[in-house]
């Protein structure tokens, strides 16, 4: 195998340069994709379990705000740009329910390269905020670390306007979890990025799961 070749070698250590047993191969290869499967369950199932009452109310109180014409404004960097993006589209068009009005300020290049460029990347979603959010509305930042600065001035931008806020970390949990301008936190308790967005997304979808819930209770007059 080439030098270049070795730069993957951290990802899967039993790829050897000089593998020749294809059949070993496959082995090592399914027992690390079982693995991984295995890891990825159990931690959103612990997930699911640690938030089940966070999730519950995060998911009424943006009933709430719905219910009233509140609008839902997600954001992340990296991978987690992506994530914002799919809750986004979840919310605003569902296979079922009711679709709310919700968009990824992460999605446009143009405003966000504008604003790194002219007034600094940490701005780039808290201006965003100031443009379009009113009271009333609701913010969710997705992080894998939960320190990124631009999402923690964003949050705190989103507080001082009177925003609902929501936010997805990490880890430990970092700033979002100790923060006063996020209403609610889920931390996802892993030290893989990969791992954490997995259950980032599960916990999301039963977020909007609780979310349509609590809107089709409210819509019908029955006790939530």
């Amino acid at each position: 195998m080439s030098d270049q070749g070795h730069s993957t070698d951290f990802l899967y250590p039993f790829l050897e340069g000089q593998e020749t047993d294809a059949a070993g191969l496959l082995a090592d290869l399914a027992t690390s994709a079982r693995s991984k499967a295995a890891e990825s369950a159990r931690l959103q199932e612990e997930s699911l379990a640690e938030w089940d009452a966070g999730i519950e109310a995060a998911g009424r109180a943006m009933a709430e705000r719905f219910a009233a014409g509140g609008r839902m404004f997600t954001f992340g960097n990296g991978g987690s740009s992506t994530d914002a993006a799919t809750m986004a589209a979840l919310f605003a068009r569902p296979a079922h329910g009711r679709p709310l009005s919700a968009r990824c300020l992460a999605a446009d290049q143009a405003v966000l390269t504008a604003l790194g460029n002219d007034v600094g990347f940490d701005v780039v979603f808290a201006r965003q905020v100031m443009a379009h959010a009113r009271t009333g509305d609701i913010a969710v930042a997705l992080s894998t670390s939960g320190s990124s600065e631009d999402l923690m001035v964003a949050l705190a931008e989103a507080r001082r306007r009177g925003l609902l806020t929501v936010g997805f970390s990490g880890y430990d949990g970092g700033r979002m979890s100790v923060s006063e301008d996020v209403d609610h936190c889920f931390t996802i308790r892993s030290l893989s990025i990969h791992r954490i967005q997995e259950s980032q997304a599960l916990v999301g979808y039963r977020l909007w799961s609780v979310t349509q819930h609590h809107l089709e209770a409210l819509q019908n007059g029955a006790p939530r």
